[in-house]
């Protein structure tokens, strides 16, 4: 027997709250409850967290109840507005705003390199308060030459930015970014503290050579033996002494279809790691050739130049320029990708920096605990902004 009850807060909660049980046969533990006018009743009892639609088509709201935070992706939108910024005499960028054309403006910064956007990307954001903002960075996604690395460091993405900002016209804005997209993030708002409104970071990376190693050296391998054996097997024996070094060479082969074969097992390696529970549609983006192209070669890329940055704990050194920014960080506990350890050494370097920690979650933003978490930071951004 299972039954989902909302409790009126004139029985057990404060006022104002509402809140959801459910309700489980009797098992050790068990919490022995008793409402008016009725007999006690021997009942396992587990807090959910339900949405506030799920709610609604329930009928058992009661009149004039209260939501907590919403905690779930808003309904899809479109674009308002698209268009391409060229910026180089090579790269040329494509970008969109949905939302509201009024609206606090933020900038998403989509994670690899070389990942670029999706349409879900817009719905963690409230379309009736924010003015969204998502763009490809150069070679990924929609931006031109595709997959292409000349002109393409971290510190010509962080100018992209400041072209684009200007481009739109907007004084300042919130900046969100996820796994290299953290990376981004903290490289821009410590280069250009005085446009940041606010950041929102999940799956916190920094390029460092420790998580490099922990991620492509072999280090996740005890935890993915089975995916990190497709990832290995490319590489003949007497190579696996650098499998980034390795993959670098056939990335670049004069070879097309070389290219293509890297390619798509760099890309399925970290498909395959990216949930806590494997997502099958997430790891058959490895096929595509031309995602998996652009995603492999950019983020290699950047690996093999370590991030382009001139020391390996560059963004920590450098947290004393954003210390006075509002922050929150949603970390995955059993993030594989980009273990809990770097988010941690950011936390414990910058402890105003809001740190929320999901117990049940991995890597990827579209677990259903990060998604609550990032959709709560942004409500209360907004709470601030007014």
């Amino acid at each position: 027997m299972k039954l989902g009850l909302i409790i009126p807060h004139s029985c057990l909660l404060p006022s104002s709250s509402c809140f959801c049980l459910r309700f489980l046969p009797p098992v050790d533990n068990n919490l022995n409850l008793s409402f008016p006018g009725q007999r006690q009743v021997k009942l396992r009892v587990i807090p959910v967290i339900c949405s506030k639609s799920k709610l609604l088509q329930s009928n058992l709201m009661e009149p004039g109840a209260e939501m907590v935070n919403k905690r779930n992706f808003y309904p899809p939108i479109e674009p308002y507005n698209t268009g391409n910024l060229k910026v180089s005499d090579i790269h040329t960028l494509y970008w969109e705003q949905s939302g509201k054309p009024d609206g606090h403006p933020v900038v998403f910064l989509h994670g690899g390199p070389g990942g670029g956007t999706a349409p879900s990307y817009r719905r963690v954001f409230d379309p009736e308060f924010y003015r969204i903002i998502l763009f490809d960075q150069r070679g990924a996604g929609k931006s031109t030459p595709h997959a292409c690395l000349e002109e393409n460091t971290t510190w010509d993405l962080v100018n992209d930015i400041e072209k684009l900002r200007e481009h739109l016209k907007i004084p300042e804005w919130q900046v969100f970014g996820g796994s290299w997209g953290s990376t981004l993030a903290l490289a821009y708002s410590q280069t250009h503290p005085d446009k940041v409104t606010g950041l929102v970071l999940r799956g916190i990376f920094m390029l460092r050579k420790k998580e490099i190693d922990w991620f492509y050296e072999g280090g996740a391998a005890a935890i993915y033996p089975d995916a990190w054996e497709q990832f290995r097997n490319l590489i003949p024996e007497n190579e696996r002494g650098g499998f980034v070094d390795a993959y670098h060479k056939r990335l670049n082969s004069d070879d097309l279809e070389t290219q293509y074969a890297a390619a798509r097992a760099w890309t399925k390696w970290e498909m395959m790691t990216a949930y806590l529970r494997p997502n099958n549609e997430n790891i058959l983006k490895a096929e595509d050739d031309k995602f998996s192209l652009a995603f492999a070669r950019i983020e290699n890329h950047y690996f093999v130049n370590k991030g382009f940055f001139p020391s390996d704990s560059y963004l920590l050194d450098n947290v004393d320029k954003i210390r006075h920014i509002k922050t929150t960080i949603v970390q995955g506990r059993y993030d594989i990708c980009c273990p809990m350890m770097s988010a941690w050494d950011l936390h414990k370097a910058w402890p105003e920096a809001e740190l929320k920690i999901v117990d049940d979650a991995g890597h990827s933003a579209n677990e259903a605990g990060i998604t609550a978490e990032l959709v709560v930071a942004n409500e209360k951004m907004k709470a601030l902004m007014g």
